[in-house]
């Protein structure tokens, strides 16, 4: 049996919006389940594309930034929001890889797509491998969070063997990261 998860139509009987921000917005749904109406209140998020860059040594680069709501300099991957009208997830990452990296990429793959919290938003992460990978012409210019970010480039089993010890929590690197690891080792075989 293919397990697969599986859509369903319930049918929204109200949407109204509690907070609208900045970068995404709660909503309160009441929704017809079943033979009775619940109400759930959720992030509204736009969705987002992420990178899992590695060089020709089979180094991953990890990117650290501050993070408010966990009250850490986390290790992540390059990734962004899918906040450019008309702009398709691989043009996401690619535009992140430059933005956070300064790195461009001849080999893109796509990874995985994740629901990172299905519970509390309806964010859907795509992840993709980049590789082949040279600096773009001139440094983005980098504000806010991004400012200090710091650059580390780890071997690919490295980053695995610190998301499986519990050191490196961020989940779209633990997700792209053992994706990634996997690939790798499918082509291998």
């Amino acid at each position: 049996m293919t397990l697969r998860d599986e859509p369903v139509d319930a049918e929204v009987t109200a949407s109204d919006l509690v907070y609208e921000g900045r970068v995404w917005d709660v909503r309160s749904d009441t929704i017809r389940y079943g033979d009775h109406d619940i109400v759930r209140q959720y992030v509204d998020h736009p969705g987002a594309a992420a990178v899992v860059a590695i060089d020709e040594r089979g180094d991953v680069l990890l990117i650290q930034q501050y993070r408010h709501p966990i009250r850490h300099r986390d290790w992540e991957i390059p990734a962004g929001l899918l906040d450019v009208e008309g702009e398709s997830p691989l043009e996401t990452a690619r535009r992140e890889l430059a933005e956070e990296a300064d790195l461009e990429a001849e080999s893109w793959d796509p990874l995985v797509s994740i629901f990172t919290t299905p519970g509390g938003n309806d964010e859907v992460v795509h992840l993709f491998l980049a590789e082949h990978l040279t600096p773009v012409g001139s440094a983005h210019p980098r504000e806010d969070e991004e400012a200090d970010i710091r650059i580390e480039w780890v071997p690919l089993h490295e980053v695995v063997d610190g998301v499986l010890a519990g050191r490196l929590r961020n989940g779209i690197l633990a997700v792209g990261a053992l994706a990634a690891a996997e690939r790798r080792r499918s082509r291998q075989d």
